[in-house]
């Protein structure tokens, strides 16, 4: 990570960033970053903003932030604290050296279960931090909605909040103390100001400029303070006279941790926070009360409010309609539905007794009924049903930024907070706002604290920004009658600092310059937040400034599902093809990333298992797509796209598909890696391993023909050794063992006329697994199945070479030659899926390609039936079982549980619970899967030399680790040969465990086998 800088970088940077970053190498641990490619993942967060920092350092420990801030102000250079990037308006982008916190500094420090705290470092994730909690009954109870991403430090600096700030309070309410450093070295812990006698004579002329400030001042913060719980905006020089209706601290003493929590970085650098922490809630209910109109939801709300929930929280008819777009989200959401609601609220109960929660939520229902809506809650008090809704809601943000179109919701107003009782005039009058100027707005979050997250739609790359500002003008106004903040939660950064000036008023914001200076006097710590700040619209800062092009490219894939033009009045796109990109629509699909970071969570899903491994921003859903933006748009030189920064940056990815699903803004990288390497190809070339592993199916009939001599490279000595040498492939992996019991030269298949299933056999299992496709062949027909073995068409030009899907040449980038194999297929199969008969495939990546990659390469409507008529193996028994029409008899098997690992594709395509469901008809059988991200394998990935390392760390996260646990009455089922051989090589210590597809089981299970197996 510390090598020296390319030429090209030398040449990008002037001679003051060199000489920073060869001391920052010299002088620090850590990983320091100043490659173009690296500046511009950092040169944006979850905002509209884009500014290249000047680079960018990874500390390690503590002592690397000390000489950094050294460096800094020694070389007049600004510094920047960062945790996951998540702000939303500014705050972690700007022209400095960010100090990114996450990857090192995200310890426990500390921990007093008596005294209810707890210490940490500021690179500590939240739901990390809770996971560590949970054994112990406690939690930090800030629960905001990036919960899975977002670091406590960043939570500090912004003053975060979260669904249930009505109960537990804001950050500033949850913050004991603070060990800081100052730009000058100055070390101290920023505490209760009483117990800080002993402070350095730094620290206490800081304390008493403050107390200065605060008394010269007592009267207008009175006077401009707004009375709300949700005000984050400015410093909080109000903890000496408090105006929050909830106190800071409960005994009414002064903390001064509490100026540092929400100031954004712009005083100090925090080392570590201490925190205060809650039991868990034993106990929890959630209704869903159901609206007719959004109107009747905000007015009632304040009703709500009164019978005392820890959460209620609004989701509008937009995002009700974009999260069932989603194949993930839709159940969950229809679960929580009565008819076509305009909004509904969530409102949670919790305490001690279930008890006692379910009679809030009969009160509520009761409520509801008294209030003219009878009917309208759904009650939820089963705690699997809540923590699914609550993640739908959870991902709210960037369901609404799943819109396509260049209009999107843009975030400057989002957290305005007005009291209660002005909340529903309040959304009504705003809406009329955006009418006024022919947009529309996305609604959601808090509304039990008056505070919700609108945000109209507005093409930023058009008329966005006149329309934004006049847009605040009018918000601004509503909130100062309804005597609100203008930044509720999300903070003040870039796009609302110009307006601490207007809601504070004249005085306030000088004495918070004054804080500032007091803190910063060489104003070097993120400056231009809070105060000294730009204009929210100044175009020159923003993600599309006003010279942003793309490219001109000519994608492989077929990109125009996302090159459209959008209506924000309407929020409506025109029909595909219509817009104004000349990639043809790849550079809109790479733009829908949004930057929020939910591809950084650890908790669940897929995505994104290179990252889980190396921490790297770079290799991240969300680095890999900024980079590709930024190529596409030029800004990163000429042939970026291709260019060796590139080819690092997709290097790791393993086309898991993981951000298919696992993504809310569903940004493809498997897919876009596949125009990576297209375009790659074309230029620089191939090397021989990828061509090799590319054209498998046409040479794999003389592999079949010859097994013994293709499998010396496993058997002669040396031959390992030289395969790496030469070829790249790693001598620590054995390859796929050939053999000659070609599936489709031996099947025994029905006449295509009579046929009621067809089987589509895979290069795979068809010439080095065939014993799977032999056991499924055999569990259709004895389901009762006429099994017609795939074959290609009788005018194909290979009639005597198998069908292969093309995923080897995908993999390689040969687009082309991948097309030639999918017409082949499609070709084939035409005549059966027009009679509507079922195409049964067993291995995920190859069978999933037809209801994917198939689709955009240009086949028309051939392709699209066969998607529809495509199933795995599984899936197919599945859907018979549920029209009732699977007459399988299963036997038990000697094995009484089965430990199932989910192949990445099969999860993006939500094909993980058919296996589940049909290893369930195995008598006796319990069925665990395992939560585990990829295999670490993905096709040829893992076999490669320059891949091993990393491939065996991605197995060693959570599949091997289960797999290494399981005992002799356990059968180990994956779908994917590359799953299987992960499994096998990463058990060596055990023999190497064998894992089997479920068709093997299942056969195993049959009654005229399942003797034979005992």
């Amino acid at each position: 990570m510390n090598a020296p800088l390319s030429p090209q970088a030398h040449a990008e940077l002037n001679p003051l960033h060199l000489e920073l970053a060869a001391r920052l190498r010299n002088e620090t641990q850590g990983e320091v970053l100043f490659s173009r490619g690296a500046r511009g993942r950092y040169s944006t967060d979850a905002s509209i903003y884009q500014i290249e920092p000047v680079g960018v350092l990874i500390p390690k420990r503590g002592d690397d932030v000390a000489a950094a801030l050294n460096l800094c102000r020694e070389m007049s250079v600004p510094v920047l604290a960062r945790g996951a990037g998540t702000s939303q308006c500014g705050q972690t982008v700007g022209a400095a050296l960010v100090i990114d916190n996450s990857k090192y500094l995200n310890r426990v420090l500390d921990f007093d279960l008596a005294a209810m705290t707890v210490t940490v470092e500021p690179g500590i994730v939240l739901d990390h931090l809770n996971a560590w909690l949970k054994p112990h009954g406690v939690w930090f109870p800030v629960d905001v909605s990036t919960a899975a991403q977002c670091t406590i430090g960043g939570m500090a600096g912004n003053n975060s909040c979260g669904s249930r700030s009505i109960a537990y309070g804001n950050m500033v309410h949850n913050v004991l103390s603070i060990d800081a450093l100052l730009l000058d070295g100055t070390a101290a812990t920023f505490g209760e100001a009483a117990r800080m006698g002993n402070a350095s004579p730094r620290i206490r002329t800081i304390m008493d400029r403050l107390t200065e400030i605060a008394a010269r001042e007592r009267d207008e913060i009175e006077r401009m303070v707004p009375s709300v719980l949700r005000r984050v905006g400015g410093y909080n020089l109000d903890i000496f006279h408090p105006q929050s209706p909830r106190p800071y601290t409960a005994d009414g003493k002064i903390n001064l941790a509490h100026m540092l929590v929400g100031s954004e970085g712009t005083l100090a650098y925090t080392r570590s926070i201490t925190l205060k922490l809650s039991p868990l809630p034993a106990a929890k209910a959630l209704g869903v009360v159901n609206f007719p109109t959004f109107y009747q939801a905000m007015d009632m709300t304040r009703h709500i409010v009164g019978l005392g929930p820890c959460a209620v929280e609004l989701v509008d008819r937009t995002m009700i309609d974009l999260a069932r777009s989603n194949p993930a989200f839709r159940p969950v959401i229809d679960s929580a539905l009565i008819g076509e609601p305009a909004a509904v609220l969530l409102v949670e109960f919790a305490g001690e007794s279930q008890d006692e929660q379910l009679s809030h939520l009969a009160r509520l229902v009761e409520l509801m009924g008294d209030l003219g809506l009878p009917g309208s809650v759904v009650e939820m008090p089963d705690a699997a049903a809540q923590k699914a809704l609550w993640d739908v809601r959870k991902s709210g943000l960037n369901i609404m930024m799943s819109m396509r179109g260049d209009g999107k919701p843009v975030s400057f107003i989002e957290d305005c907070a007005v009291p209660l009782e002005h909340l529903a005039e309040y959304t009504s009058q705003l809406t009329d706002v955006f009418t006024r100027h022919g947009t529309k707005g996305t609604w959601y979050a808090h509304a039990s604290v008056g505070t919700l997250h609108v945000r109209p739609i507005l093409d930023m790359r058009r008329d966005g920004a006149a329309k934004m500002r006049a847009i605040a003008e009018e918000a601004g106004a509503l909130v100062r009658r309804y005597k609100g903040a203008f930044s509720g939660e999300h903070g003040d950064g870039l796009v609302r600092s110009e307006w601490v000036g207007w809601q504070f008023g004249p005085r306030l914001t000088r004495a918070f310059e004054e804080i500032k200076d007091a803190f910063d006097p060489d104003r070097l710590m993120n400056p231009g937040k809070i105060v000294r700040s730009s204009k929210m619209d100044d175009r020159s800062l923003y993600r599309f400034k006003p010279d942003y092009r793309t490219i001109a490219l000519k994608p492989a894939l077929d990109w125009s599902a996302w090159n459209v033009n959008s209506d924000p009045a309407t929020e409506t796109v025109s029909a595909p093809g219509t817009g104004d990109d000349p990639a043809q629509g790849l550079a809109k699909a790479v733009e829908m990333c949004n930057n929020n970071g939910h591809c950084r969570k650890f908790d669940a899903g897929t995505m994104c298992p290179s990252y889980r491994v190396t921490h790297d921003e770079q290799h991240l859903t969300r680095g890999r797509a900024n980079t590709l933006r930024l190529a596409l748009s030029g800004q990163l030189g000429d042939d970026a796209f291709t260019s060796d920064e590139m080819r690092a940056t997709m290097d790791l990815c393993v086309s898991c598909k993981g951000c298919k699903r696992d993504c809310p803004t569903g940004v493809d990288m498997a897919r876009m890696k596949i125009e990576f390497l297209d375009q790659w190809r074309q230029k620089r070339g191939l090397a021989l391993k990828d061509r090799i592993i590319a054209t498998l199916p046409r040479w794999a009939p003389w592999g079949a023909r010859l097994p013994f001599l293709f499998n010396l490279r496993d058997t002669l000595p040396g031959a390992a050794w030289l395969s790496e040498r030469l070829l790249g492939f790693s001598s620590k992996r054995t390859l796929p063992k050939w053999r000659s019991d070609v599936f489709t030269d031996q099947a025994v298949s029905t006449d295509a006329d009579t046929a009621d299933v067809v089987l589509f056999a895979d290069t795979f299992n068809n010439y080095f697994e065939s014993e799977n496709a032999r056991a499924a062949l055999q569990v259709l027909q004895a389901a009762g199945y006429r099994v017609h073995v795939a074959v290609p068409a009788a005018n194909d030009a290979e009639p005597k070479r198998p069908l292969c899907c093309g995923r080897t040449y995908l993999s390689a980038g040969m687009v082309d030659q991948a097309k030639v194999e999918a017409r082949r297929v499609v070709d084939a199969l035409r005549p059966f899926v027009a009679r509507g008969i079922p195409i049964v495939g067993l291995e995920p990546s190859c069978l999933l390609s037809l209801r994917d990659e198939f689709l955009v390469m240009g086949l028309g409507e051939d392709a699209q039936a066969l998607s529809r008529h495509a199933y795995l193996f599984e899936e197919f028994l599945a859907n018979e079982l549920k029209a009732g029409r699977l007459d399988l008899k299963l036997n038990p098997l000697p094995e009484k549980r089965a430990l199932l690992h989910g192949h990445c594709h099969q999860k993006a395509f939500d094909a993980v619970k058919p296996v589940q469901q049909i290893l369930g008809l195995i008598p006796d059988l319990k069925v665990q899967l395992i939560e585990s991200s990829c295999c670490g394998m993905a096709g040829s990935f893992g076999y490669e030399a320059s891949h091993y390392e990393t491939s065996m760390k991605m197995a060693e996260l959570s599949l091997l680790p289960a797999v290494r646990e399981a005992g002799a009455d356990t059968v180990l089922v994956a779908d994917g040969t590359s799953c299987r051989h992960q499994i096998a090589d990463g058990t060596q210590a055990q023999g190497g465990l064998r894992a089997e597809h479920v068709a093997c089981v299942l056969q195993r299970a049959l009654p005229s086998n399942a003797e034979s197996t005992r």
